[in-house]
């Protein structure tokens, strides 16, 4: 009896843990270039009481086993990768058709991953981030007298100058892929560093062999599926109560064992 409420117990502090994904999810469905994150489970080792095969008389073998599992566990909390949303944004929000990243960097040259493509000018003309970190490698500052900026399929940014008949090159935005996406760290603010999982960073322009197209004045936004969350939401709460129910009902039927004499 003592093992049905061990193995509930493992199984109410599973879904209080999806709980807690399904929290983060629903709470960032309108950040941009959010990926969700699921919760893989798995069973925990078996008491085996009888193998399957052994014997049980003599010439006769048990054709199963009497194996008793002793409940489950979290065996990873994964990122999913899969494109979210778009919508439509301004001239410096960039959007990647595809797998990938921008690759961007703080002051303290640490470099960080996102897909998150909402970029604007800073005040030297740099192309940043929300919070201030550049876009990596670096375009040429947009000069101040520019009337639009153009940021075509292949990364290639061009200003476009009164007085100029031809735009001005400013340089050519790179992405950035890894071979397990699913294995990068997450540090917050829609950031990413890449992880032993993870693989090296591999850089290349835009529309080359194995790299996708950006789009410029689109924005991606969160891939998380609000009904879907709320199905999995319901799901874990009903089998919370049916956890509690499972220690309340083993505990009951303890005390009936427990006072059988009297």
């Amino acid at each position: 009896m003592l093992r049905s409420l061990y193995t509930a117990t493992t199984g109410m502090v599973a879904q209080q843990m999806q709980m807690d994904v399904l929290s983060n999810n629903l709470a960032n469905v309108q950040t941009p270039g959010f990926k969700k994150s699921r919760v893989i489970f798995q069973d925990l080792m078996y008491q085996i009481d009888r193998g399957a095969g052994s014997t049980i008389s003599q010439g006769a073998d048990a054709p199963t086993g009497i194996e008793i599992g002793l409940g489950t566990r979290t065996a990873a909390v994964e990122r999913v990768f899969r494109s979210g949303g778009i919508r439509e944004g301004g001239q410096y929000d960039i959007l990647i058709e595809g797998q990938g990243f921008f690759q961007v960097q703080d002051p303290s040259g640490s470099l960080f991953y996102t897909r998150n493509g909402s970029f604007r000018p800073d005040a030297t003309g740099n192309l940043v981030t929300a919070d201030g970190l550049q876009l990596s490698p670096p375009i040429q500052p947009i000069p101040v007298e520019s009337s639009s900026v153009t940021i075509g399929k292949d990364g290639t940014v061009t200003a476009t100058i009164p007085g100029q008949e031809q735009p001005t090159n400013l340089g050519q935005i790179q992405i950035t892929r890894f071979i397990n996406p699913a294995g990068l760290r997450s540090v917050g603010r829609s950031l990413f560093e890449p992880t032993v999982a993870s693989g090296e960073a591999l850089s290349g322009t835009p529309g080359a062999e194995g790299f996708p197209t950006v789009q410029q004045r689109m924005l991606e936004m969160s891939n998380v599926q609000i009904v879907e969350e709320m199905v999995d939401m319901i799901t874990a709460q009903r089998a919370y109560e049916i956890g509690s129910k499972l220690i309340q009902t083993a505990d009951e039927m303890l005390s009936v064992a427990t006072n059988i004499r009297r």
